[in-house]
């Protein structure tokens, strides 16, 4: 049993590749130190409240830290993972990184594999494409709707938004565009002040951005061409030209099926 158990070991791929692939905010490292002894207190002292949230916190920082290392391809569609190896690099206790897996395999980025870990889900272009046009169902009428309604000035305020996605193009660098990204469809949505509308839209958009059954390189020009649609589309909802809205939502969606 011992021999079987080793040779599942060396199955397994390591993580992540090289020592500084993925990192966690510092504040995240060496919550789980369970072996230490309890200070003693006077009696007429409260003991202080449990853990939980701080627990609940690094899961959540090591969440952010795997949804970020999945866009940026530092885990691989196909490969298996296990809890302890992550927990090892990240310095935390096995739980918190089983529960930030567990929480990706609910929006179907990773696959749980019993006795082995998590499998990375291998995506499809017809997912993807599934996706974007679920996506421009929902988005594109509402981006009518406030094209209509949202004053000018409070398009403008989302410019911000919109450069920031262009410097990560510009950059390169995929996964903080894909943040950013986010982010600025989040706020242009919000308008609309339907918190399902919201939820719904984010998740699909997430899911949207997980890599692809062997992902090609990153296309720079694509990515910059696609951060170059957010000011535009925000020029055309400041103009009220919906004809101009319509065109590039849908152009938007399609151009990121990649």
């Amino acid at each position: 049993m011992e021999q079987g158990a080793a040779r599942e070991r060396a199955t397994e791929r390591p993580y992540p590749p090289s020592g500084d692939a993925v990192r966690v905010p510092e504040q995240a490292r060496g919550e789980h130190t369970h072996g230490e002894p309890a200070a003693r207190r006077p009696a007429a002292v409260p003991a202080p409240a449990p853990r939980v949230v701080q627990r609940h916190s690094v899961r959540d920082q090591i969440l952010e830290a795997l949804r970020t290392a999945l866009v940026g391809g530092e885990l691989v569609p196909g490969e298996v993972y296990s809890g302890p190896a992550l927990a090892e690099r990240f310095g935390v206790s096995a739980t918190p990184v089983r529960e930030a897996m567990q929480r990706l395999a609910v929006e179907g980025a990773v696959e749980v594999v019993p006795n082995r870990g998590f499998r990375v889900t291998e995506r499809t272009p017809r997912e993807l494409a599934e996706l974007a046009e679920v996506r421009a169902l929902i988005e594109v009428p509402v981006m009518l709707r406030l094209a209509r309604t949202v004053p000018a000035a409070r398009w403008a305020d989302l410019r911000p938004l919109a450069e920031a996605t262009g410097a990560a193009a510009a950059r390169g660098d995929r996964a903080h565009y894909a943040e950013t990204d986010r982010a600025f469809h989040r706020a242009v949505l919000s308008l609309a002040g339907n918190e399902q509308l919201l939820a719904v839209a984010d998740d699909l958009h997430r899911r949207s951005q997980w890599p692809l059954i062997s992902a090609p390189a990153l296309r720079h020009g694509e990515l910059v061409a696609d951060a170059a649609e957010h000011t535009a589309l925000l020029d055309a909802l400041i103009a009220q030209d919906l004809a101009v809205v319509q065109s590039l939502v849908r152009e938007h969606f399609a151009g990121s099926e990649y």
